[in-house]
This record gives C-alpha cells, sequence and structure tokens, in this order.
C-alpha cells in the first residue's frame, strides 16, 4: 500500500357656557304722574326707555327691562339655561387658564437617565474554546454537511459528508472525483469507483478518530498543541500519534461566534496537508443507515 492512498484516506476523514341668565327686572313705573297710562304704554311702545342721569346707579337692571319687553310691551321672563355637562368649562374665577404641568419639568428631567453602554466582550480564553468546541460536536450525534477538500497538490474536490456517531461516517465526492471513503464503526473502506477497487482499514489508524467518539473530550482523546482566537476564527490545533504511518497533526477552524466548525486541516505523517472546508451544516438530519454499509 503507498503512502499516496493513505494520504487520500486522511484527507477524507478529518472533518424582531356658562349659563344665560337670570330673571329679568320688571319695567321702572312712570315717574310723570300727570301723564295718563295709555300714553305711557304708547311712549314705551314706540320709543325706547331713556336712562335718566340720576338714576345712573340703576341703569344696568332699566336697560335690560327696556331690551326685554316684548312687542306688547309686557316683560319677558327669560328662563335660565342649563349648561350640559362637556359644553363649556366654568369661567375661572381668576381670569387665568391652570397652567398644564410640563412633561419637561425638573422632575421628570431627573428620571430620564442615559442608556446603559454595553460592556465589552470578554476575550475568550483557551479552556473556554475548548469547552465551546466539545459542545458543538456533542450537540448531536448525528451531522448532514457540504464540503470542499483542496490536496496538497492543490486539486479541489467536494461532494457530501454524513457523520452518524458513534464511528460512522461517509464522505460521498462529486464526480469528476471517483473516491468514496466510508466507516461503519469498526473499519474504514477507501474506495475508487473507477478502478472498482477497495482497501479497509481500522479507525484507530485514521486522523481524526476521535471525532467518530460517542462523546467527544478534546483535552482527554487527543494532545491539544495551541488554541489561537482571533477575528477570523478559532484554531485548534492537536495532535494525534496513533494514525497509520506515524503522528498527524490536525487544525480544527471554528466560526467565532457561532463556533460551528468550519475548516479543519490535517498534516498526515508523510507531510501532504488536506484542508476541507465544510458549509451548510445539518445537525438534526439523520442519516439513511445505509449510507454506512461497507460491503466487503
Amino acid at each position: 500500500m503507498t503512502y499516496v492512498r493513505f494520504a487520500a484516506l486522511l484527507a477524507a476523514l478529518s472533518f424582531a357656557v356658562p349659563a344665560a341668565a337670570a330673571t329679568v327686572a320688571r319695567a321702572a313705573p312712570p315717574s310723570q304722574g300727570s301723564v295718563p297710562a295709555v300714553a305711557d304704554n304708547k311712549a314705551a311702545e314706540t320709543k325706547p326707555a331713556e336712562a335718566r342721569p340720576a338714576e345712573t346707579g340703576s341703569k344696568s337692571a332699566e336697560v335690560k327691562s327696556a331690551d326685554e319687553k316684548g312687542v306688547d310691551g309686557k316683560a319677558v321672563t327669560v328662563k335660565p339655561v342649563t349648561a350640559k355637562p362637556g359644553e363649556a368649562k366654568p369661567a375661572d374665577p381668576i381670569g387665568k387658564k391652570t397652567a398644564k404641568p410640563s412633561a419637561q419639568g425638573p422632575a421628570a428631567a431627573a428620571t430620564i437617565a442615559p442608556p446603559p453602554v454595553p460592556e465589552p466582550e470578554k476575550p475568550l480564553t483557551r479552556d473556554e474554546a475548548l469547552k465551546r468546541a466539545n459542545a458543538f460536536f456533542n450537540a448531536s450525534p448525528v451531522m448532514t454537511a457540504d464540503f470542499v477538500q483542496i490536496g496538497g497538490d492543490g486539486k479541489r474536490s467536494e461532494g457530501k459528508l454524513h457523520v452518524q456517531r458513534a464511528g460512522r461516517v461517509r464522505f460521498e465526492y462529486a464526480q469528476p472525483a471517483t473516491m468514496e471513503v466510508v466507516a461503519d464503526g469498526a473499519q474504514v473502506a477507501v474506495r475508487d469507483r473507477k478502478l472498482n477497487t477497495q482497501d479497509l482499514y481500522f479507525i484507530t489508524q485514521t486522523p481524526l478518530k476521535f471525532l467518530m467518539k460517542d462523546k467527544i473530550d478534546l483535552e482527554k482523546d487527543v494532545v491539544v498543541e495551541d488554541v489561537k482566537i482571533d477575528d477570523s476564527g478559532v484554531t485548534i490545533a492537536i495532535e494525534d500519534k496513533a494514525t497509520f504511518g506515524g503522528t498527524s497533526h490536525v487544525r480544527l477552524i471554528f466560526d467565532p461566534k457561532t463556533f460551528k466548525l468550519k475548516q479543519w486541516e490535517v498534516k498526515d505523517p508523510q507531510g501532504y496537508e488536506t484542508l476541507i472546508s465544510v458549509f451548510n451544516i445539518d445537525q438534526a438530519k439523520v442519516p439513511d443507515p445505509a449510507l454506512f454499509k461497507i460491503n466487503k
């Protein structure tokens, strides 16, 4: 078996109104007693009453009496009009309108506080980064995603990734690629559809085998070499000494906000580097069990 074929295997396995008024006073009796009453009545009908200078003190009542007589000379009684509620407001005894309290008075202004200044986000620590990485992998035992793989030679391949822990993985490469990688929980098969060949390996011999475990703990499963945190992502570098042919180095790259896995890069014992990017991750869809069947 050549290192080139195993390199392919390693690459594949890296993963919202106011009232009117009052009763009118009756007309004042004639001041001239020698004048007949009829004449007085006619005079009242033809001439308006005139107030004499001596009677100026009571001119208000006399003016009202003269103005409010009917055409037959009789006094007319004006009934008071009762104001209905809501039609008019009572007159202000002071003659001034009552000022409404200002909504922007000193008391109101004192209760308006400036918006709180948000606290700056605390930088992510190494332990927190590892904890969130484990939480991503352990959130669901299943995962489906699209992937793009770039090999050490610059060759680009793409396809579909299916994972069901523990131990079952399938990389379906789209044409023109002819390779296929399937793990059934015990073994890993690398198939070449064009050549109609299949090579089998033990899962323990492949890189990223710990991603196939039922419960993942990066600190216990592998050696964590480094954790780098920046705006572009969170990179966790690990080392696996139990892969076929020697030690493999893997870099897991997570989105700094969602902490979803974005990429991983594998450097196998022979120095070949393979970069795999994953997107459209679905951790709810359960893959068909038949996808992980290896025909021997």
